[in-house]
This record gives structure tokens, C-alpha cells and sequence, in this order.
């Protein structure tokens, strides 16, 4: 039978991590939290009241995905196809939720789970080195849960932000990478990028970085690029309160539009719908979007993600952000498939609903100085 787990099976599911695995293990503490968590199900097979087995899915706030955080089944009935079972379940119960994939990590030395997510149609897609606690390396699995959707995917390289206000660094780092194989990424540039674009204020804390300043950071670096905002009032000004601090924003973002008007950059007030991204990634671009993280982590906080791709119901997108407090990894944040209307509603951000994004092209300019300015506002 199977069923879903309540805070009563904790002992019996802590008994299955002792006898399944020597590292890693889930502590009561994190089954209490688990179990407890609207973002997250485990799932038990039992028989005549002995659980065999159990797997544990976790969920992601306005995205269409599921991870596989941990399936484990009981040594006396593991030829008792009680992982093909739970693993079913799990895909069920993914489908419930409209996940379009599912992803997971498995030890490199694991055969027996790997022989069972092979089975089942799972693809190797990532290996991670010394991913667990005794130094093992993880290999990174996904499924699509809905085979009929045809995917078109930029090869966008990953990077994971480090400090909690270098969104916009990372994206683009990720975006320039894309476009330009050679560019090294590394922390040194991801804040040497903050010091440049930052809007120096925010409520508490470290500014954050606004389109302006990240565009003028790709430009130098040699990008053609075209900035879409849907108004030309002070980005990320709805995070502060001190009217000193918002003059001094205004006065940086005035700054950097003086000298975008420069440059043969396009800057147009308007905003971009899912089907104009995916126009302007198939002429060569790469988008970065500014959206409001509060429909995936429940918080209001600006931030920047990167398009990489689109199917007919879902936009993919590369997330700087990983959410360890919640147990993502970086698998959670590669491609997360939202929907098209959920993005519509979260690529926004602020009480006035700031818009913007920003799209960088291959150039083969390169340092050249610029041959004429093109500035177009309306």
C-alpha cells in the first residue's frame, strides 16, 4: 500500500535511513521540517504495517518542477520492486502539481539507483565532484513528465550568485558566457560587475543592481545590447525610504542614461511579452529579466534571472539564487520551467510594477570605440 507519511512514521522512516545509508543521512529534525513543509510529500510503501520503503519530493514556488530530494527502501525488500513503485508514485505525484520534469542526485557508486532512474527513462545531464559529505561525486538525473512538449534551449552556462545582492552580476555573467565561450566566471568578476551596476541603496543591507548600470557593464565588456523598461522612473526605488537615498539613486540611474545616450545602444520604453523573448533568442540574444521573487520564494525582493529557452506552454529560465535553506541545489535552480502566465505575473516588480530586460547580442566590436549613438525612447 502506498501512502503518505505523517509526523507519527518519523521513527520508522529514521530506522530506513540508518540501514540505507552511511552518510547524508536525514536527521528527525529535517523529516519534522519535511513533513511539515506545503512545498514538499514523502510517500511510503507499507505492508501489513511495516514500511519498506519511502521517497521524498520537494517543489518549487511558481515553477513547474519537482526534485527528487531522497528515495530510499528497506535492504530485506529491495528485489521486491519497491523502488519502481515509490519512483512511480513520486512521477504521479509530480504530474498532480502540473511539474513538467523531475530531477534528482545520485551517488556516483549507487548502481543500484542508478540502474533504477535509467530504467525508468531518467538522463544524465550534470556531474558534480565531491558533492556528499564523505567527498563522493554527484551525477544529476532529469525526466520529462511531459514527453510531448517540444523544448528549444539556449546553451546557457550556469553560476550560482554568492552574496544575497549579486542576482544581476550573475545573470549576466551567465548571459556573457553564453555569447562569449572564452569569458572566465569567477567572484572576482561577479563583484568587480556589483561595484559598477549597483544602485548603492537599498532598505537594509547592499543595493542591488538595476538595468542601467548592467547594461553599461555589458557594453564595456565588448556586447551589443537592447534595454526594454515600461517606464523611466528610478528602478528598485520602492526599496528605500529615505528620500536622501532616493535622490541619490535617482542621480546614479540619471548618470548612466546620460551616458547610454552615448552609445549605439537601444534603449525602448516598452515591455516584452514570452513570445518577443523567444523572437529576440532566435535572433541570437540572450534575455535577462528582472522579476519579483515573491511568487517563488514568498518574499518581495528584486531579482534577476536568464531565458534560456521555451516550449509552447513554459519559459526556462537559469535562477542565480539557490534556496539551501529550503534543500535546493543548484540542479532546482538550471532551466526551471515556469509557466507562460505565471512568468507574465511575476516579471515585474514594485508597487508600480517596474518592468525590465535587458538582451545581449555577440559583438564584434570588442573594446572599438563607438561609430554612433542610438537612443530610442517611445
Amino acid at each position: 500500500m502506498l501512502r503518505h507519511a505523517t509526523l507519527d512514521d518519523i521513527p520508522a522512516l529514521l530506522v530506513i535511513e540508518q540501514q540505507c545509508f552511511a552518510t547524508d543521512r536525514l536527521s528527525r529534525r529535517s523529516f519534522r521540517h519535511l513533513l511539515t513543509h506545503g512545498n514538499s510529500i514523502t510517500v511510503l510503501d507499507e505492508q501489513e504495517g511495516q514500511i519498506r520503503g519511502y521517497v521524498l519530493l520537494l517543489f518549487s514556488r511558481g515553477t513547474s518542477m519537482a526534485r527528487l530530494y531522497s528515495i530510499a527502501v528497506n535492504p530485506e525488500h529491495r528485489r521486491c520492486q519497491v523502488g519502481d513503485r515509490l519512483l512511480e508514485a513520486a512521477e504521479a505525484a509530480a504530474l498532480e502539481r502540473d511539474c513538467v520534469s523531475m530531477r534528482l542526485e545520485v551517488r556516483r557508486d549507487n548502481a543500484a539507483s542508478l540502474a533504477l532512474f535509467r530504467r525508468h527513462g531518467y538522463r544524465q545531464f550534470e556531474e558534480t565532484p565531491d558533492y556528499y559529505e564523505d567527498h563522493m561525486d554527484a551525477l544529476r538525473f532529469e525526466k520529462r513528465l511531459v514527453p510531448y512538449l517540444q523544448v528549444d534551449l539556449v546553451k546557457v552556462p550556469y553560476y550560482q550568485q554568492t552574496l544575497d545582492f549579486t542576482c544581476g552580476p550573475a545573470a549576466l555573467m551567465m548571459a556573457m558566457k553564453a555569447l562569449d565561450p572564452a569569458m572566465e566566471l569567477n567572484r572576482k568578476l561577479e563583484l568587480r560587475l556589483w561595484r559598477e551596476a549597483t544602485t548603492i541603496f537599498m532598505t537594509s543591507g547592499h543595493g542591488g543592481c538595476g538595468p542601467y548600470g548592467l547594461a553599461l557593464s555589458a557594453y564595456r565588456r565588448g556586447f551589443d545590447l537592447e534595454i526594454h523598461v515600461n517606464e523611466s522612473n528610478v528602478f528598485l526605488i520602492d526599496s528605500v525610504r529615505s528620500a536622501e537615498k532616493k535622490e541619490v539613486m535617482r542621480l546614479v540611474q540619471e548618470d548612466w542614461i546620460e551616458e547610454l545616450s552615448q552609445l549605439p545602444v537601444l534603449l525602448r520604453c516598452g515591455s516584452l511579452g514570452v513570445e518577443e523573448l523567444r523572437q529576440k533568442c532566435e535572433a541570437g540574444g540572450v534575455p535577462l529579466v528582472l522579476i519579483s521573487s515573491y511568487r517563488i520564494y514568498g518574499e518581495r525582493f528584486p531579482h534577476w534571472v536568464v531565458v534560456t529557452g521555451f516550449d509552447d506552454h513554459y519559459i526556462y529560465v537559469h535562477d542565480p539564487l539557490v534556496d539551501v535553506e529550503e534543500g535546493e541545489t543548484v540542479t532546482d535552480s538550471i532551466n526551471m520551467p515556469i509557466p507562460h502566465r505565471e512568468f507574465q505575473r511575476m516579471a515585474r516588480y514594485g508597487k508600480v510594477g517596474q518592468k525590465a530586460v535587458l538582451v545581449l547580442y555577440r559583438s564584434n566590436r570588442r573594446g572599438e570605440p563607438p561609430a554612433s549613438s542610438t537612443v530610442i525612447i517611445g
